[in-house]
């Protein structure tokens, strides 16, 4: 899976989550938290939909490599990779 198409999972989720926000100025090297206005559970959230849609398991302890669209993108390609 590419880098766009693993960009466009999480931003079909992150509109799921967050339907008010406008995500089409999300930059993908600055934190999400800045840029849209979610917070811990809506992160929570966004973990929880990425398990319930494609069964990616995320550890409590990476979130901190999820803070960025670039972050999030990256720890994910690997994951839907090894799910083909």
């Amino acid at each position: 899976m590419t880098e766009e198409e693993v960009r466009e999972k999480v931003l079909e989720i992150i509109s799921f989550i967050a339907p008010d926000e406008d995500l089409s100025t999300i930059k993908d090297e600055e934190p999400l938290r800045e840029q849209i206005g979610l917070d811990s559970m809506d992160f929570v959230d966004i973990v929880l939909e990425l398990r319930k849609r494609h069964r990616i398991q995320i550890p409590e302890e990476d979130y901190v490599k999820l803070v960025s669209m670039k972050g999030i993108v990256q720890y994910l390609i690997p994951k839907f990779q090894a799910k083909v």
